[in-house]
């Protein structure tokens, strides 16, 4: 067959399986080698040449026959304000400014600029204060500012911080939460300030302007953090520190005020400089001292235990959560779904968290594939040809680009994966991690043939990662050997027979079992560990049917049998 092109995909290598070409169906690829030496020659899969897609009657999986290379694709591309269009401050905005602290020749320094645009919370146009956003001697965008305090960025132009050109030339910068901070700052004798774009949330997590501007910071020795005193403001002050490294983040405290500019107005140009020279560090790593900590006793003596993060499946949410910082260990025979399922729970998270994940995934090569799956999940079904290039298409594309990204290493090791999730955290703001397989990600670094304590050794550096970067850690883990029992069923395995056993069961935070029932065609999650009793319940499982066109779990609780005692009776 010489198709080059297929439905709108280039073909990169024809039947990347070495299946029996132009036969409708022969042995699955992914689950063939597992199954029982008497079945691995079964005909369990039907071949679709022409879509370039097998589907697999026994493990319910959809397969790519070709590699492919999508068309046309591009970086994100963004819209660009065409120049300064905003004049010189009227006097009117002069003395607007002059009331909270800013003078003329800060304006014109900042390019602070004054003009008519349309503002969507009003429906009409407005005279506006402009915040022109310069990278370089490149506008970026630009801040709309009218006279009810209302806001908004030029409409699909690249976020940046503003003010970032100051940032060059010194080895330390000032980040704070608004263009009015910056300003006081510049007041006070501070030059090298910047602002985030778009304030804070409570949800503070996509800093893509960061992601955009990660290079201006990388330099620096010491960045000071000059954010509001509020919740949100305090949340995007903890995810910058995660981001950027505590090793070189200062925290400024506004006391009374909540933020630089007020400050300036109530204490002056010089009291605003010395608070920012005077920034203390972020708390010393390993030494905790009560007052580093009151405010979380205080809120857990007010509030208890804190809500654990939950996927959006209902009958698992009832028995599981998790915070960040810490790893879950996902164990289960062969083709049990193990992998598919914590597909599931990152694509869970990202709907309700905004989560990025990284996967360091040998097993889930090649990676298209990989990302197929991901797209079904999110897509909520099987896209087809007809779909390439839609609106929906490319809306669901921009997503998996800007939310999952796949390490892809010749030769995978321990050492090199949690470098490269470093590295994302900082750039891209990821919260998850996924390795799966534990044992094709090695630790060369552990010189031991105990295998107790490799395992206790890997562990521990996954914990260390965790809790450094506050990321959510999944280790897929296959047991050592599979027993069945004495009808010939296989049991359902623990932590105990992975590979290094008890040091599994001790060091996770939580561990999941993941096993399918093949009579009925049902997978169920049981919880063999949580940390926390408040993050789930030890035992207690949730059941699914497992949907192929798109790849997600469909809550599926047994029926009760009628011979079964129910606890009333």
């Amino acid at each position: 067959m010489q198709t080059i092109e297929i439905n709108g995909f280039l073909i990169d290598e024809f039947n990347q399986h070495k299946l029996d070409e132009g036969k409708k169906q022969g042995t699955c690829p992914l689950c063939s080698s597992d199954r029982q030496p008497k079945n691995q020659k079964a005909k369990c899969a039907s071949y679709d040449w022409e879509r370039g897609l097998g589907t697999c009657h026994n493990c319910d999986q959809s397969f790519q026959l070709h590699t492919y290379q999508r068309k046309g694709a591009s970086e994100k591309t963004y819209i660009r304000p065409e120049g300064i269009q905003s004049k010189e401050p009227s006097s009117k905005i002069i003395e607007w400014f002059k009331t909270r602290g800013i003078s003329q020749k800060t304006l014109i320094d900042l390019n602070v600029g004054e003009g008519s645009e349309y503002m969507p919370q009003t429906g009409k146009h407005e005279n506006t204060i402009q915040f022109n956003y310069l990278m370089g001697d490149q506008l970026i965008n630009v801040k709309y500012r009218d006279g009810r305090k209302n806001f908004k960025l030029f409409k699909g132009a690249e976020k940046v911080f503003y003010n970032i050109n100051s940032t060059v030339g010194y080895d330390s910068c000032v980040i704070t939460e608004g263009e009015m901070d910056v300003l006081a700052l510049y007041e006070a004798g501070i030059k090298n300030a910047v602002s985030v774009p778009n304030g804070a949330t409570l949800n503070s997590n996509n800093l893509d302007y960061l992601d955009n501007c990660i290079d201006y910071f990388e330099d620096k020795e010491k960045i000071i953090l000059a954010v509001d005193s509020d919740d949100a403001g305090q949340a995007l002050q903890a995810e910058l520190v995660r981001r950027l490294g505590a090793e070189v983040c200062f925290l400024v405290s506004f006391d009374d005020c909540k933020d630089a500019n007020e400050y300036l107005q109530k204490y002056g140009k010089e009291k605003l400089q010395e608070r920012i020279t005077t920034a203390r560090p972020v708390p010393l790593e390993n030494v905790t001292t009560f007052k580093d900590i009151e405010d979380e006793i205080t809120d857990f003596v007010r509030n208890g235990f804190k809500k654990g993060f939950q996927v959006g499946l209902d009958n698992f949410d009832n028995i599981f959560s998790t915070y960040t910082g810490q790893f879950i260990t996902v164990t289960g025979i062969p083709s049990s779904g193990k992998s598919d399922f914590v597909d599931q729970m990152v694509v869970g998270y990202n709907a309700n968290y905004g989560w990025k994940t990284a996967f360091a995934s040998p097993e889930n090569a090649p990676t298209y594939l990989h990302a197929h799956k991901l797209m079904r999940k999110t897509w909520q079904g099987m896209p087809s040809s007809k779909d390439i290039h839609t609106d929906k298409w490319n809306q669901v594309a921009d997503h998996i680009n800007d939310n999952y990204f796949f390490i892809d290493m010749e030769r995978y090791t321990l050492e090199s994966v949690l470098r490269k999730g470093a590295e994302l955290v900082k750039r891209k703001g990821i919260k998850c991690l996924v390795i799966d397989p534990f044992n094709k990600v090695r630790d060369v670094d552990c010189k031991t043939e105990d295998v107790n304590r490799y395992t206790m050794e890997y562990l521990t550096k996954i914990e260390m990662f965790a809790k450094k970067y506050d990321v959510l850690v999944f280790i897929v883990a296959h047991p050592t050997k599979m027993y069945k029992d004495k009808d010939g069923k296989i049991e359902e395995p623990t932590m105990y027979n992975i590979k290094g056993g008890g040091e599994w069961y001790d060091a996770s935070y939580h561990g999941i079992l993941v096993h399918r029932d093949y009579e009925n065609k049902t997978v169920k999650a049981k919880i063999l560990k949580v940390k926390f009793q408040n993050l789930g319940e030890n035992g207690a499982e949730a059941h699914f049917k497992w949907e192929p066109r798109s790849g997600c779990f469909i809550p599926n609780e047994p029926a009760v049998s009628e011979t079964e005692v129910m606890p009333w009776e």
